[in-house]
This record gives structure tokens, C-alpha cells and sequence, in this order.
């Protein structure tokens, strides 16, 4: 995309109206709540559903298969974000992606609601992948699409867009969790299709007078004669694919150990792919080409980061279930509340760091340095959460307060990495890419959660010290190498701060 057509869309969205804001981000920040509310609500139960016993409600899947299970789906929530890009780039535009993505994940928790059997479980998850691809990377990339490139609102409106999908993963597992744990798993899926179903008619009625042209312009559309190429290449690949898995299970080979190994190679190979062909395009400049450069420690950085955050719908949350007294305060305390912790203090600190980074202007820390703060708050969050098993043993019950401590300390590093992340892509995003970047941000996660898929089998109370550990300690290591690297990365960003 051209300067002049953004500087056409910027001009067609109302820039006042909405906490100091562009009017646009209204409409995305209400979206994007609603959608992070059925995610989040969805998630918080998601693990519990699939390890409780068939008398308890649940799938009756064995702990650790479903520990996996969760992290192999997230990464492919954010891995079909590729996919939500390039057709948004391609063909039909970021906001029909949006749309058509809402409309996909809303049935995807509709057939999650509805009792049935495994087989009905992984269609659900099959929908909300796709939706979540299309919906996810695009939706972000609409909101830097309403700022110009110089705009110094534009990391504080990504901070408040942040808070969005904040406030919705905050009350989900209160409203979701409580309902699903409480009275019956899939009256809590169903909560979460309603989540969908309101940031749909949202979108729908304030896109037109709030977005104007943003979301509209196909960044680099297919012609006629690609057009046909590309379909005819889908439905081959499409056909291909399911006589391949027809014979991978029929001859045994497809088992859930060789999925989680092609996931976790796929989650490498296909940004390593995108930066390659990113570069050697014929429509990437050479100042858009150096900046991908300087994207990839940054990638990096955050596949470390998001191994470590993600685990707390994992992980921690069975260690919120089976190592954490619930009984504290005078309450009981259901393990899908913590699931509120991390948004409820990016929505606390959320305008403390906004405030911050527009106090301290052209003072503040560069890009690579807060990708470096960020890791190694994530990996002291790591490194006090092995404490009580250092302090009390693996057997004994833990403190509550131990799992707050935790979760805060990553999100002082989510702060200083995730919103500053998604308005970087933004910027180093070469033009005719700008969709597909997003959604290569987005796959620092898929690759992070393919990881996860590997290392959660390597947990037990017994081995929790060392588990927290190891990981809390290569992120810290990660972190000071970034940040002594900086200067170096900050050069190649030619100009962006």
C-alpha cells in the first residue's frame, strides 16, 4: 500500500472521539472484547473439560495428552492466523476477514455447547482455528491502518486496544469459568458463542461511519489469471491433504506424538518461510528489507516470551487446580479464576505504561530494549513460582498468593513487550505484507504454544523446581542478550521507533 492511499484511509476515519483516540478504535476495541471474551472464557475451562472425568462432566483425557492438546490447538489458532492474512492481502481485505472470522468462531463455541462426543470437540476446535486466523492478525492490522506512520498516539492506542482484549479475558473466566465449573462445562461454552455472536453486531453496525476505508483496501490484490491459479492450487492442496491423512490413519502413522512433532516443525518452518520470501520480493524495498532484519530477534524474543505466558492456561492452571490451596480467605476459590489475574492487571497497568512511554517521548526505551525487559520479567515470574516447592516441598498445598506473585511479574513483561510488539509489526511491516506481518507476529505465539506442546510433558510436582527453572532462567539469559544487542537492532529499524 501506497503512502498516499493510507494517508486516504487515515483521512476517512473520524481521528477524535474515542479517549483521545481515532474514532476507529471504538469499533475495534468493542470487537475485539467481545472476541476475547468467548476466547478467553472458552480457554479458561477448556483444559478441565478435556482432564475431568466423563462423571465429572468432562472428556476424561488423560492429564498430560490435554496438556498438550491445549498448547498443539493454540498454536494452531495462531499458526491459521497465516492464513487470515494472506487471504486478506490477497482477496477479500482485512475486514471481511474479521467478519467471516467472528462468524466461524461463534459456531465453533455453538457446537463446543452442544453435549457430545470427542469427535464433536475437535470440530469445534477445527472452526474456532480458522475463524481465530482470520479474525485475530486482521483486526490488529485495521487499528494500525487508522493511525499515520507518525502519529505519537499510535503505541498509546495500541495500549488501549491491548486493554480490550484484556477486559474480555478478565470477566470471562469469572462469568465463563464459575458457570462452566460450577453447573455444567457446556452452558459455559455457550456463554462464550453469545461473546462472539455481540462483537459481531458491533463490527457491523459502527464500521461504516467509524473505520471508513480502513479495513476496505486489499493490500495486494490476486489478478483474474492468479485468481484461478490460486483456487485451482487450494483445492489440489485441500484434496491432497485429506487422502494424505486418510492413509496416515489407516496406516497408524497419524498418532498424536507425530502430529505434535509436524505441528512443532511447522511452527518454525513457516515464519522461516515468510521472512525468506519477504525479503527476496520484488516489492520490498531496501529499507523494508532491513527492517525485516531487525524483526527476526524480535520474533524471537517473543516465541521465549510467549512460551513462558502461555503456560499459565496450561500448566499453571493445573497447578492451580492440584498444587494450590483453594481454600483461602474465608473462600473457596475456583482454579479458572486465576485465569483472571494476567488481564486484570494489564487493565490496572495498562494506562500506567501508556502514560509512560507518551510522558517519556523520544526518552523512552527503544523497541529491542523493551523486548528485553519483557523477557526477563517473564522469567523471574518462572523463577518465583518454583520457590514454594524449594521452600515446602513438591507434596504440600501452596499458597495462593505465590500464583498472583507470578502472574504479575509476567505481565509487567507482557506490557513491555506484547502492545509495543503489535505496533512494531505495524511499522516494520513491509507494504505490500502488512497483513501477512501481523499475522508472522501472531506465529511467535504458534510456535511458542508447539514448544509448549513438547516441554509440558516434561512436568510433574517432582520435577517443578527444575522445570521452572531451566525455562525462567534461559528467558532471563535471552533478555540480557537482546538488550546488549540493541543499539544494533535499533539501526536496522532505519528511522521506526
Amino acid at each position: 500500500m501506497s503512502n498516499q492511499n493510507r494517508q486516504k484511509i487515515v483521512d476517512s476515519v473520524p481521528q477524535k472521539g474515542f479517549l483521545g483516540q481515532p474514532m476507529g478504535l471504538f469499533t475495534l476495541f468493542f470487537t475485539e472484547f467481545w472476541e476475547r471474551f468467548s476466547y478467553y472464557g472458552m480457554k479458561a475451562i477448556l483444559v478441565y473439560y478435556m482432564y475431568y472425568k466423563v462423571t465429572k462432566g468432562g472428556l476424561g483425557i488423560d492429564e498430560t495428552l490435554a496438556l498438550s492438546i491445549v498448547s498443539i490447538y493454540g498454536s494452531l489458532v495462531y499458526m491459521s492466523g497465516i492464513i487470515g492474512g494472506w487471504l486478506a492481502d490477497r482477496i477479500f481485505g482485512t475486514s471481511k476477514a474479521v467478519f467471516y472470522g467472528g462468524i466461524s468462531i461463534m459456531f465453533g463455541h455453538i457446537f463446543l455447547a452442544i453435549p457430545g462426543s470427542v469427535s464433536m470437540f475437535f470440530i469445534s476446535m477445527v472452526l474456532i482455528i480458522i475463524g481465530t486466523g482470520l479474525l485475530k492478525p486482521n483486526v490488529s492490522s485495521i487499528v494500525g491502518e487508522i493511525y499515520s506512520i507518525e502519529d505519537r498516539r499510535r503505541d498509546a492506542g495500541f495500549s488501549i486496544f491491548y486493554m480490550a482484549i484484556n477486559l474480555g479475558g478478565f470477566l470471562s473466566p469469572l462469568v465463563v469459568g464459575t458457570v462452566g465449573m460450577n453447573y455444567n462445562f457446556h452452558l459455559g461454552f455457550g456463554i462464550a458463542a453469545v461473546g462472539m455472536f455481540l462483537g459481531l453486531v458491533v463490527f457491523i453496525l459502527t464500521k461504516k461511519k467509524n473505520l471508513g476505508l480502513a479495513g476496505k483496501t486489499i493490500a495486494n490484490p490476486l489478478s483474474p489469471s492468479e485468481k484461478k491459479k490460486v483456487y485451482t492450487y487450494i483445492g489440489l492442496g485441500l484434496l491432497i491433504f485429506a487422502i494424505l491423512i486418510a492413509i496416515a490413519i489407516q496406516t497408524g502413522i497419524l498418532t498424536f506424538d507425530f502430529f505434535v512433532t509436524v505441528v512443532g516443525i511447522l511452527g518454525f518452518l513457516i515464519p522461516t518461510i515468510y521472512f525468506v520470501v519477504m525479503y527476496r520480493s520484488p516489492k520490498t524495498t531496501a529499507v523494508e528489507r532491513s527492517r525485516i532484519i531487525a524483526y527476526i530477534p524480535l520474533f524471537l524474543a517473543s516465541v521465549m516470551f510467549w512460551a513462558i505466558q502461555e503456560q499459565g492456561s496450561t500448566i499453571l492452571a493445573s497447578y492451580a487446580d492440584k498444587r494450590t490451596q483453594l481454600d483461602f480467605a474465608g473462600m473457596h476459590i475456583s482454579p479458572a479464576w486465576f485465569q483472571s489475574l494476567n488481564p486484570l492487571f494489564i487493565i490496572t497497568l495498562a494506562p500506567v505504561f501508556a502514560w509512560l512511554w507518551v510522558k517519556l517521548d523520544k526518552k523512552q526505551p527503544t523497541i529491542p530494549q523493551k523486548f528485553s525487559l519483557g523477557l526477563l520479567f517473564s522469567g523471574l515470574s518462572f523463577i518465583i513460582i518454583l520457590l514454594p516447592a524449594y521452600l515446602g516441598g513438591s507434596n504440600s498445598l501452596v499458597n495462593p498468593m505465590w500464583l498472583v506473585l507470578s502472574y504479575l511479574v509476567c505481565v509487567l513483561g507482557e506490557l513491555c513487550l506484547s502492545p509495543v510488539g503489535l505496533s512494531a509489526t505495524t511499522k516494520l511491516a513491509p507494504a505490500a505484507f502488512s497483513a501477512q506481518t501481523m499475522s508472522l507476529w501472531f506465529l511467535s505465539n504458534a510456535a511458542a504454544q508447539a514448544l509448549n506442546a513438547q516441554m509440558v510433558k516434561f512436568y510433574s510436582p517432582a520435577t517443578e523446581m527444575t522445570y521452572f527453572g531451566v525455562i525462567g532462567g534461559a528467558s532471563i539469559v535471552l533478555g540480557v542478550i537482546l538488550f546488549l544487542f540493541a543499539p544494533k537492532i535499533q539501526g536496522l529499524m532505519k528511522g521506526v521507533r
